[in-house]
């Protein structure tokens, strides 16, 4: 019977997968658009490969830290809660019976079925129960700064070696047609494939990763253009 709870699904993964996409995107994009946005104020190719790398540092760092200091206070709070549903187990006990049968009463069982099931779940892991039921907090979806941080950091520095790689090897001329090819083709990678590994239909995520991609890159080209004509 080991086999019967083999079955995988996405929740299992989900904050890791969150700040993969999350990291590889930013880097990408960013990366991309500090590229873009140096190359079309017509700047030399060491200024526009010194950029991008700084880009791909300070964005890996910033990734890291952002990740790391939102998903700990997340944490925090799960835990404060944890703290505050043990209080209650251990100093009215009775009373988190009944609001655990009231909720299985909630999901359609019969009020003695309901009861049954919440001693049962009850002697079987109490906090463990509350805690899914009430708040919705299970060993699956519990916050982990470390793994967030790493993962949107590692993710981050991939995607942007992506357009970092286009600009030192295109030519001076095919640098911006070369990068833009590149990255859309990176863009709708990762969003079918994010798709995918969450168990999601493919094509709205990657038409919006691509599109939301596109009109960044254009406004930083943009703005690189009119100041590198307004400095020149």
């Amino acid at each position: 019977m080991s086999g019967m709870h083999s079955e995988r699904h996405a929740v299992h993964r989900i904050g890791l997968l969150r700040a993969m996409v999350l990291g590889a995107n930013d880097g990408i994009i960013s990366t991309a658009c500090l590229i873009l946005g140096v190359a079309a104020s017509d700047a030399s190719r060491s200024v526009i490969l010194t950029a991008g790398m700084a880009g791909l540092v300070a964005g890996a760092v910033s990734m890291a830290l952002g990740e790391y200091v939102s998903v700990s206070s997340q944490r925090d709070s799960e835990n404060a809660d944890i703290a505050k549903e043990k209080w209650e187990l251990e100093t009215m006990p009775e009373h988190e019976l009944d609001e655990l049968t009231e909720i299985y009463a909630a999901k359609g069982l019969p009020q003695v079925l309901a009861r049954e099931v919440a001693e049962a779940l009850t002697k079987h892991d109490a906090l463990g129960t509350h805690l899914a039921e009430e708040l919705g907090i299970s060993e699956h979806t519990t916050a982990q700064p470390m793994q967030a941080a790493i993962g949107s950091a590692l993710s981050f520095a991939v995607g942007a070696a992506i357009p970092l790689v286009v600009a030192a090897i295109a030519t001076a001329g095919t640098r911006i047609i070369s990068t833009l090819i590149v990255v859309t083709f990176s863009l709708a990678g990762l969003g079918w494939s994010s798709a995918r590994f969450g168990q999601s239909a493919p094509v709205r995520p990657t038409v919006r990763v691509v599109i939301g991609g596109l009109v960044a890159m254009a406004i930083t080209m943009a703005v690189g253009k009119l100041f590198g004509a307004a400095v020149a």
